[in-house]
């Protein structure tokens, strides 16, 4: 494409990397930041308003060309890079176990125990009573199965790690059974069949989607049976003309053919929810008391402990699991286990663990409490004195999140924010970009703030976050 003299004039205009750098070098705010992070910035800004030019000279004004815009420029690019790239969002969506956020929050004792794990040594693979080499997988062994009543229990990285382990280990080249309906997808197109494949397990359906008798299962076994497999369908549930085995029966069946049964309970929960008025959600030890052979769950969901996957189940099932080498490649670290086993730990007391763990905390919070948020956060709005800013209060729901609890609404109450003459896409875009990011929902026309996922310490943020919007928008 040929250049214009008016792109000409202005490629001119562009300085070099060095006369650049001779200029940024006044700039207090550049000082403590790397030298080859303030080259990169410039090199970077230098290109974009080259790309600019040549896309459209008129995209890219005189003004943006001077001296000092582009040190300005510079500037913002460089500060920006030595932000970190993972960093502390405040959750307003009223979503509790935000998968793209970061899912659970850790309890105090969780992160008071990694803080301390990361900063010294510490006996991760050392058995301190024999004086010689241990395992990784005691250390938060005897918990779980304190906890689940299970035989033997270990920890990998993920659930779907666990699944993917426990399948190579007990069905590789064998097929596994199970109900068409259980066939699940979570989030980041993780699928049951796809998992399978990759374990080397043969996947048999058995039922349709809605209807799965144990006649089914029955029926489908042959010499190239290997495994019975059970899935939580824990993101979805199917209504109306349905039929599903129970886990009672299943055993029965696995151990009349010799048969083990597994069990993937994708989120996991040690405690009863519907004695806090949520709805029923499996439990572990519900799972190991039927006699299911191996039980998989998530660390960071419902338990709201750090991503991990943990397999409890029969000693002589876990053994296997253990001695497989891609135990090797899907093994925690010494910071997950010095969070989970922090977290396990306040199970042992259900009334400390409902306190103390965010995650259930969050869940089990009750409307009357959240009010008072919202309310305290309304009015810290309202006496920012714009009348541009309109803010009202909105009975509304949150959601559990994570896979877990799909037909429950949370009742909530919800800010509800306008901001004359700007979209609540624009709010939206504004807070999001902010420091530290704040993500909320867009509904009825209206930028919603759902206090049920925000910390009583965010709540000043929020307000000098949108006093600051306001103040910026001409009026």
């Amino acid at each position: 494409m040929p250049i214009d003299p008016q792109q000409q004039h202005l490629l001119r205009r562009l300085p070099g990397v060095d006369q650049l750098l001779l200029a940024v070098d006044e700039k207090a705010e550049l000082q403590s930041i790397p030298r080859r992070v303030v080259t990169r910035a410039i090199r970077e800004t230098l290109e974009d308003r080259r790309r600019r030019i040549l896309e459209q000279a008129t995209a890219v004004s005189e003004s943006e060309l001077a001296p000092a815009a582009l040190v300005a420029a510079v500037t913002r690019r460089a500060t920006q890079m030595q932000r970190y790239n993972l960093t502390r969002v405040i959750n307003a969506t009223g979503v509790v176990v935000h998968t793209n956020l970061g899912r659970s929050c850790l309890a105090r004792e969780a992160i008071d125990h990694m803080t301390a794990v990361a900063a010294r040594y510490a006996n991760l693979e050392f058995n301190l009573e024999a004086g010689r080499r241990g395992s990784r997988y005691s250390l938060v062994e005897a918990l779980l199965c304190e906890l689940t009543g299970a035989e033997a229990a270990m920890a990998v990285n993920n659930n779907a790690g666990a699944v993917l382990l426990c399948l190579d280990t007990l069905a590789r080249g064998k097929e596994v059974i199970i109900s068409r309906g259980e066939l699940v997808e979570i989030g980041g197109s993780f699928r049951i069949p796809d998992v399978m494949t990759r374990s080397g397990a043969l996947l048999r359906e058995v039922g349709t989607t809605n209807r799965t008798h144990l006649r089914d299962y029955q029926q489908a076994v042959t010499t190239a049976t290997g495994l019975l497999l059970k899935v939580h369908t824990s993101n979805y549930a199917i209504v109306g003309f349905t039929a599903a085995v129970g886990l009672a029966d299943m055993v029965a069946l696995g151990r009349q053919l010799n048969l083990p049964v597994m069990e993937d309970l994708g989120s996991g929960n040690f405690i009863d929810l519907t004695q806090y008025g949520l709805a029923a959600e499996p439990t572990v030890q519900e799972s190991v008391a039927a006699g299911v052979d191996v039980v998989t769950f998530s660390g960071d969901k419902l338990l709201g402990g750090p991503q991990a996957g943990l397999i409890v189940g029969r000693k002589e099932i876990l053994d296997q699991v253990k001695a497989n080498p891609l135990t090797r490649a899907l093994r925690i670290d010494k910071l997950t286990l010095a969070a989970l086993e922090a977290t396990l730990r306040l199970y042992r007391d259900e009334a400390q663990a409902v306190k103390r763990i965010p995650t259930l905390r969050m869940l089990l919070c009750q409307r009357p409490e959240i009010e008072g948020k919202a309310r305290c956060l309304a009015e810290g709005l309202r006496d920012l004195g714009d009348p541009r800013l309109e803010v009202s209060l909105r009975d509304l729901t949150s959601r559990a999140g994570g896979g877990a609890l799909p037909l429950m609404d949370l009742p909530s109450c919800c800010v509800g924010i306008r901001l004359a003459g700007h979209s609540p896409n624009r709010i939206e875009t504004l807070l999001r970009k902010g420091q530290p990011p704040i993500i909320g929902r867009i509904e009825d026309d209206l930028y919603i703030i759902d206090p049920r996922t925000v910390q009583d310490d965010e709540l000043d943020i929020i307000v000098a976050a949108l006093a600051e919007i306001v103040k910026r928008m001409p009026a």
